[in-house]
């Protein structure tokens, strides 16, 4: 199987072209094998870029654990680029069809090439019935979270996917990797969350580390520096176009007046390769 292994800000994916490759069997086990960093390609997830009936395009995007996620935002930019490139569409502005519903990434040209892609990723969603989330009251801003006896206090809505924004004085210090797995699998997630340490910097600058649900730790999350980036306008603390700053680079994240969010950032294509299927 043919496959293209990108990144977005080190976020990164394995890319398969389903309008010329058979893809057949157990998707999600197929990823748990090709996200593997030493028995397989290794990589955050697994996306397939696939005919669709509604949209100009289909993405199907599956964590290392094998689970399939309604949305990446990274992984979306990565897929635009790839299907502008393979001919797979015409134009700059793509419709793409996810779980989450259809997206429509814009690719930003620079001498003929692809330098960006700005991507409206539609309404945050604040609902515990949209997140999904489980407890009392409608919303959930800034709400107690018990982890263990410590209580964390979360901001949490949707994106096309569930986030739990968490506020801290410095995200160096932040326990991702013990509180993040936590978080994701808390009670009141019953499809578990991503989760989003925020340290604020300034009116229009945040910086985030980031626990994604199926993934663990990475190095960037699209969906969640949307999350982020709304819940500090939100709660505040920014105002509502940021510059969030992730490990590997930025994001230039606007939750616009007509309330959809905007993501802009790098789509890198990194190799091609071909992977050997179990027979």
């Amino acid at each position: 199987m043919r496959f293209t292994k990108m990144h977005g800000l080190g976020n990164d994916f394995v890319l398969v072209n389903g309008f010329r490759e058979k893809i057949e069997g157990d998707m999600g086990q197929l990823a748990r094998r090709i996200c593997d960093r030493r028995f397989g390609i290794g990589s955050d997830g697994l996306i397939f870029l696939l005919p669709s009936d509604v949209a100009d395009i289909k993405m199907r995007m599956f964590n290392p654990d094998g689970s399939e996620a309604e949305m990446c935002g990274n992984g979306i930019r990565c897929l635009a680029r790839l299907a502008y490139e393979e001919g797979l569409v015409r134009g700059t502005v793509i419709r793409v069809e996810t779980l989450a519903g259809v997206v429509v990434p814009e690719l930003i040209l620079d001498g003929g090439k692809v330098s960006q892609v700005r991507v409206d990723m539609g309404e945050p969603k604040f609902l515990r019935r949209e997140i999904p989330m489980l407890g009392e009251g409608d919303t959930a801003v800034e709400i107690p979270l018990e982890v263990e006896g410590e209580i964390w206090k979360g901001t949490c809505l949707s994106m096309g996917n569930p986030h739990c924004v968490i506020f801290v004085p410095r995200v160096e210090e932040a326990p991702v990797s013990e509180v993040g797995p936590r978080l994701e699998h808390h009670p009141l997630f019953p499809q578990r969350t991503n989760v989003e340490f925020i340290e604020v910097q300034s009116p229009a600058e945040i910086k985030m580390r980031v626990w994604e649900r199926g993934a663990g730790e990475t190095l960037a999350c699209g969906t969640g520096a949307c999350a982020a980036a709304v819940a500090s306008a939100l709660t505040g603390r920014t105002a509502r176009e940021v510059v969030v700053h992730l490990t590997a680079g930025d994001l230039k994240i606007e939750w616009a007046a007509n309330n959809h969010v905007f993501m802009s950032g790098p789509a890198v294509r990194v190799f091609e390769g071909i992977y050997y299927l179990e027979t």
